[in-house]
């Protein structure tokens, strides 16, 4: 069968070199408008983009002037940044415009193919996000594409982390913002929680590429973006919650200490409930009934804590506080915490301090976020190995385009050692040789503890590891001995500025990087070094002059001369130290290499040690090469080794998908619940007054309240008058003779609804005409927002405890995605029912001083959160040093200064950027 689809490919073409072939004609067509639009001026030109905006506001589609609109970005490009797009550039730009992912090798020029796409779809006036992967690629390439666009008349911005919501407001509302994943996210986060449509920063999610989207969108879908905010003290509740453990016997729970979880027994459960009964903290009959799903979380929070922690192991008690042990490195880690309650079950257990937990505000995964826009494009080196996922998730298709010129990397077999000892000893004999012959190469490693660890033996070899952070020493150093000094760099993705410095001297003759797979993406390794960067460094501020062009010219000769020197040795040779569960991380490393044709070389390293040969039986395969003689220090290598692994990668990704769809099944219940709040939010925040709504809640309080004290069909004799009477009193705040209405001749339950609503308007009318009817519309609109807000919060946390137990109902042949959608739509129900009930209460109550509406609050003390999934960290959660302000990483506007002053960081430190 495979030999009949190989021969059907080389008659009819695979279904991507037809996709291809779709948009050779209007390249053609592009290509054909060339001459013409050379010879235009400048202003031209730029009136060009005039056109075409009178042309769309006559009916015109994108369509209509695609070809156009794409030789006139080629052109400007030309004049702007002295780049011309290439056919198979132009190729990439269509592909983004149609909304698809194009899928181009390294040193391609994504950069500069979606400078078309952008244009066409920024003429709309509707903006165009451009999504990066770190703020240093966001703020490089808006200046540096930002050009072409200002060239015929388009603006740019761009969103970083520690502008102020002006300079936010401001980079959305250009033609085209370019940013960060992470601030796109937490922005409509933010804006989302804001009290007045005039304070959200972003307009409408119109068009968005997203570079590096298999990265995003595959990588980072697992963990949702969270900004968070501390709660109340809750210390009486957990030491509450902590005594009942010491009752429970190992009858009572279930235990799994390599997962770290636990449950508890049918026995455990009823003793639990009898106990939590006599404390009062049982809602309902059941333990396991909606109202209690917040207790029973932090239960077996405390369970774990008790039976699966153990002091001085996991964690130690330290000045009053429980510091965790990183089970790895034996370190402790100050100012981390275990979330979700655990951390606080644990101070309870140690009876120390109990720090208030931090509540969730508001949270979305990549996925539900990039799903809002109309259209989605996006560019990678590598995403076919994951198209079926694109496609099902997102539905975009992946198209690969044909690079400009033919690939002479050369891809060897792996080589397979017994040993993880014997393969990096491996690796630094190859290193030595590469060195030897002025080959430059980066070797490619899963971890920073695994490049910490290769580092180290490279030392014990006698290499030294460069200082980077004075840019001109460092390429010196690079450069000394005609790069065969014995020295190298390291490579991680914590400070990108670095990261891209290193990544432009990676391709010097005999250069050593060693870097984890996901640092440098976005920057190209080039043969002889990066020469802008070199100008940049070298040259910095020199003014413009003759003497500046005869440096640069230099420059340049010498980075020539250095890639003939990269290219006869070989080019740059890659060098992967394991195999990653997923093929795309792999082929990203080798696609570092043999950029715009040059030679190149890469393999991969691996061990019967290494976890993906582990997972897959390596023990058998262990015995068996022991049993043929293979000596220590030799490896094993065959074609077939590569097959089998790709393989056992495939089952792999298969089960990583799986997993990432079924969470995005249970976020999407989340995710509806959240599109609803939002854009009744917002109708509210954009209605001029919300009398009627607010008025409509008071009646179906009245009627909810009638309903459960008198049973339809009942007899005046059976209501329950006094317990009305109590509600009307404890809701509407009204002292009303419920008990004597119940004893008027032929009363019915309507005409106590009647009565009760007449009653409470007449108040709410009366408190309109004291405090006028403009004030009354801002005090309606600020109670049911900031009720609604509050209620959301304690939602999302309901909802992550429900979700932490509702696993447990597949052992009772219980489908959970389904109990979990049914549970989830009662307790929005009940948020709703609530806000119905808290916003009346509060407006029957509300008095004001001096007549004067309420200001609106200022958001909540806020966090932000984005766990990396490859390491499970919290990337804006590093230890901060008060005394060091590079420690700090992100700090909230509103977040209290890290120097420790008690300022809030915009008061304080945050006022000087």
């Amino acid at each position: 069968m495979a030999g009949l689809g190989a021969l059907a490919r080389k008659i009819f073409g695979s279904a991507n070199d037809r996709k291809v072939k779709t948009f050779r004609a209007q390249v053609e067509a592009i290509n054909a408008l060339e001459p013409e639009f050379v010879e235009l001026t400048d202003d031209q030109l730029r009136a060009k983009t005039q056109e075409f905006r009178e042309q769309l506001a006559k009916g015109a589609s994108l369509d209509d002037i695609l070809v156009p609109a794409f030789a006139t970005v080629r052109e400007a490009a030309r004049r702007a940044l002295g780049q011309r797009h290439y056919d198979v550039q132009l190729i990439g730009g269509l592909v983004l415009n149609s909304g698809e992912i194009s899928e181009m090798r390294t040193g391609e020029g994504k950069t500069l193919v979606a400078t078309a796409p952008v244009y066409l779809n920024a003429l709309t006036g509707k903006g165009v996000h451009v999504v990066t992967v770190n703020d240093y690629l966001a703020s490089r390439d808006s200046d540096w594409m930002g050009q072409v666009y200002r060239f015929l008349g388009l603006t740019a911005g761009c969103i970083t982390h520690g502008l102020s919501d002006e300079q936010r407001r401001e980079a959305y509302a250009a033609d085209v913002t370019y940013g960060t994943n992470n601030e796109f996210g937490f922005d409509y986060l933010r804006d989302n929680m804001k009290h007045e449509r005039g304070a959200m920063v972003q307009r409408e999610h119109h068009f968005a590429i997203v570079d590096e989207v298999d990265s995003i969108l595959v990588d980072e879908a697992r963990t949702p973006l969270i900004i968070s905010g501390p709660l109340e003290d809750r210390s009486d509740f957990y030491n509450t919650i902590d005594t009942f453990v010491p009752h429970l016997t190992e009858e009572d729970y279930e235990l799994d200490e390599k997962q770290r979880s636990a449950s508890f027994t049918e026995a455990g459960n009823e003793k639990l409930e009898r106990l939590l009964s006599e404390a009062g903290l049982l809602k309902g009959a059941s333990l396991y009934d909606v109202e209690n799903v917040s207790v029973v979380h932090h239960l077996q929070q405390a369970l774990k804590a008790h039976k699966l922690f153990q002091r001085d192991k996991d964690y130690i008690v330290r000045n009053d506080e429980v510091v965790i042990i990183d089970e790895f490195t034996g370190r402790m880690m100050p100012g981390r915490r275990f979330s979700e309650g655990l951390h606080q079950a644990l101070e309870a257990r140690e009876k120390v301090s109990i720090q208030p937990e931090n509540q969730t505000l508001a949270s979305i995964t990549f996925q539900n976020y990039f799903r809002m826009y109309d259209k989605l494009a996006g560019m990678t080196g590598t995403a076919s190995t994951e198209a079926d996922e694109f496609a099902d998730i997102y539905g975009l298709e992946v198209v690969e385009i044909p690079t400009n010129l033919p690939v002479s990397r050369i891809d060897e077999d792996d080589e397979v050692y017994r040993t993880v000892e014997e393969k990096f000893n491996a690796i630094v004999t190859l290193i030595d040789e590469c060195k030897e012959r002025g080959q430059p190469i980066l070797v490619g490693t899963t971890s920073i503890e695994k490049s910490e660890y290769l580092a180290g033996l490279l030392q014990a070899h006698g290499y030294s590891l460069l200082d980077t952070t004075d840019p001109k020493t460092f390429i010196a150093a690079q450069q000394a001995d005609g790069g065969k000094g014995k020295v190298f760099t390291v490579l991680n993705a914590r400070y990108h500025e670095q990261e891209a410095l290193i990544i432009s001297q990676a391709g010097l003759p005999g250069a050593v990087t060693i870097a984890t797979n996901m640092a440098g993406r976005g920057t190209d390794i080039q043969l002889g070094g990066n020469t802008d960067m070199r100008i940049e460094i070298e040259l910095g501020d020199m003014p413009e002059g003759e003497e500046r062009t005869a440096k640069e010219a230099a420059i340049r000769a010498d980075i020539e001369a250095l890639k003939q020197k990269a290219l006869t040795a070989g080019g740059l040779c890659v060098v992967g130290t394991e195999r990653h569960e997923s093929r795309r991380i792999d082929n990203q490393l080798r696609g570092r290499s043999g950029r715009q044709g040059d030679p190149g070389l890469s393999k991969f390293f691996l061990s019967l040690q290494d976890d993906l040969m582990r997972i897959f039986g390596s023990e058998r395969m262990d015995s068996m090469l022991r049993k043929l003689g293979l000596e220590e220090g030799e490896a094993i290598v065959h074609p077939w080794i590569n097959k089998a692994l790709e393989k056992a990668q495939q089952k792999v990704e298969a089960r990583n998908f799986d997993i990432r769809k079924n969470l995005l099944k249970f976020d999407d219940v989340m995710n509806d619940q959240r599109k609803v709040v939002f854009e009744q939010r917002v109708d509210l925040m954009d209605a001029a007054h919300i009398q009627e709504t607010v008025g409509d809640m008071r009646h179906d309080v009245v009627e909810d309240m009638v309903s459960r004290h008198i049973p339809e069909r009942a007899y005046p004799e059976q209501w329950d008058t006094d317990g009305l009477k109590q509600e009307v009193r404890t809701v509407l705040n009204l002292d009303l003779p419920v008990k004597e209405w119940a004893e008027e001749e032929g009363i019915a339950d309507e005409e106590v609804k009647d009565r009760l609503r007449k009653a409470a308007d007449q108040v709410m009318a009366q408190k309109v005409a004291r405090y006028t009817p403009d004030v009354m519309r801002q005090v309606e609109k600020a109670i049911l927002l900031q009720t609604l807000d509050n209620l959301w919060r304690e939602h999302l946390a309901n909802l992550d405890h429900l979700r932490s137990v509702v696993g447990f109902r597949g052992y009772a042949q219980r489908d959970p995605l389904q109990e979990y959608k049914t549970e989830a739509f009662t307790l929005f129900e009940a948020m709703l029912a609530q806000l119905r009930q808290i916003t009346t209460a509060q407006l029957m109550r509300v008095e004001l001083v001096q007549e004067q509406a309420p200001q609106n609050p200022e958001l909540p003390e806020m966090q932000g959160h984005h766990m990396n999934p490859t390491t499970g960290e919290d990337e804006m959660a590093q230890a901060r040093d008060p005394n060091n302000p590079e420690t700090w990483g992100r700090v909230g506007r509103n977040d209290a200064c890290p120097c420790g002053s008690g300022k809030k960081y915009k008061h304080c430190h945050g006022a000087l950027t």
